[in-house]
């Protein structure tokens, strides 16, 4: 399997190939692209639930994943646009998390 941290950069430096608007505005539309692939995750949840009339059953479980998915890699391209050190800034985030879970796990005991 690919590293999935070589592929993000991937992305990120295609992206940053392909514009040629300021880097600020690079970053924001990035951050707004997050945005746009949550609302794909509400539509494939409509759909998967059948609660569009119109659509009814339009999208399976499978595809919520995928849409999930899709955020969460729209997500580490921003932050791989943010910042050059993602990947370091991601693991460092992560394990704050899991000091905060195991934390509360010991104070649940």
């Amino acid at each position: 399997m690919t590293d999935i941290w070589q592929t993000i950069t991937r992305l990120a430096v295609r992206l940053e190939d392909h514009s040629t608007l300021p880097r600020e505005q690079r970053i924001l539309l990035q951050l707004l692209k997050i945005q746009e692939e949550a609302g794909e995750v509400a539509e494939a949840v409509i759909g998967a639930m059948g609660q569009n009339p119109r659509k009814g059953y339009s999208h399976t479980w499978e595809d919520v994943e995928a849409e999930v998915c899709d955020v969460i890699v729209t997500g580490m391209v921003a932050l791989s646009r943010m910042n050059a050190d993602a990947a370091a800034v991601f693991a460092r985030h992560m394990e704050r998390i899991a000091d905060r879970d195991l934390d509360a796990a010991a104070e649940s005991t």
